[in-house]
């Protein structure tokens, strides 16, 4: 059976990945951090089956920061593939929490990176890297070779945590592999998204809970993918003789409009006379162009998205109903 071990493992990708990896027949260590709450949710119907959860899966207290105890833990799971998943991710708010941000996401990378090289028989490695390091590109789609331009603090930490896997892959021989992942949802995204934040106000305006949307720029475009998609380019790009880099995007280009369109009229809505222009949403600055040329995953890894934007959209949209209605009943 073998073994991985994942960080970030109660996140939105965490969750799938854990998933994907249990039906292949893994044994999934993943770390938590050390929190009051002990609520889970993503791997709640996980860690609540108890034929996998101490048996098949494993969730350790671990914290990015704490080198002795990530070395330890590492050492004695003796896991064959790491996935890097952990890190403070929501690019707005990385300009509110810049040196927290770049201490998880950067140095949290490079910290497991010293750890992979002293160990026996390196775990293969993968580290999700995102399309923000890519910043405000001069050229659209992007590829593996585009210059790195970050325009904001995340997509700094992230474009020197990319940088040292390149370093390390070369220089110590780590089979360490980096995934630019473009962005990515699902119903399991956080609340504080705006993919989200969408299907969720547009749930709660139908079952009357909410009255407005407010929004910042809906113009903004990005190449939004499925995680559950994506979680499978990350499996994939492990299982390849040689480590490399892939970009892991669908190639096409969306408004954030376009979400508001999905999920109002999922609902029944007409979103014209529901959303209201709020400046407190808008960035200091926003990456323009993003889109990605997935021409390697396709033809290295074999992958290719299979689940449609709408169709995403629409299943946040209905998750949200879902969630909503259960909370009213339960609260009436």
């Amino acid at each position: 059976m073998p073994k991985a071990f994942i960080t970030g493992i109660t996140g939105q990708d965490g969750s799938y990945l854990t998933e994907l990896l249990l039906e292949k027949d893994y044994e999934v260590h993943g770390s938590v951090r050390r929190t009051s709450s002990l609520d889970r949710s993503r791997l709640r119907h996980l860690y609540q089956d108890t034929s996998i959860y101490g048996s098949r899966l494993h969730l350790h207290y671990a914290d990015l920061n704490d080198v002795t105890n990530l070395r330890r833990l590492l050492m004695r799971v003796a896991p064959e593939e790491i996935y890097h998943l952990a890190g403070q991710s929501h690019v707005g708010l990385s300009f509110e929490i810049p040196e927290s941000t770049c201490d998880d996401t950067a140095m949290g990378t490079l910290r497991i990176l010293e750890i992979l090289r002293d160990l026996p028989g390196a775990p293969r490695f993968f580290h999700a890297a995102s399309s923000e390091i890519f910043g405000s590109p001069d050229s659209a789609p992007q590829d593996e070779n585009t210059p790195y331009r970050p325009v904001s603090p995340y997509g700094c930490a992230k474009a020197f945590a990319t940088s040292m896997v390149r370093v390390y892959r070369d220089s110590f021989g780590l089979h360490a592999s980096n995934g630019i992942m473009y962005n990515h949802e699902s119903p399991r995204r956080g609340e504080n998204f705006v993919t989200q934040k969408i299907c969720q106000s547009a749930a709660a305006i139908k079952l009357g809970i909410q009255d407005k949307l407010r929004m910042g720029d809906t113009s903004a475009e990005r190449d939004w993918g499925d995680a559950r998609d994506y979680v499978r380019a990350m499996w994939m790009a492990l299982q390849q003789e040689k480590a490399n880099d892939y970009i892991i995007a669908t190639g096409v280009s969306h408004k954030v409009q376009d979400i508001v369109e999905i999920a109002f009229d999922y609902v029944g809505l007409d979103w014209k006379d529901l959303i209201e222009r709020d400046p407190r949403f808008m960035r200091p600055a926003d990456p323009k162009k993003l889109i990605g040329d997935n021409s390697r995953a396709r033809t290295v890894l074999g992958w290719a998205p299979s689940i449609s934007f709408e169709r995403m959209i629409q299943e946040m949209t209905q998750a949200a109903l879902n969630h909503l209605s259960a909370r009213n009943r339960s609260h009436s």
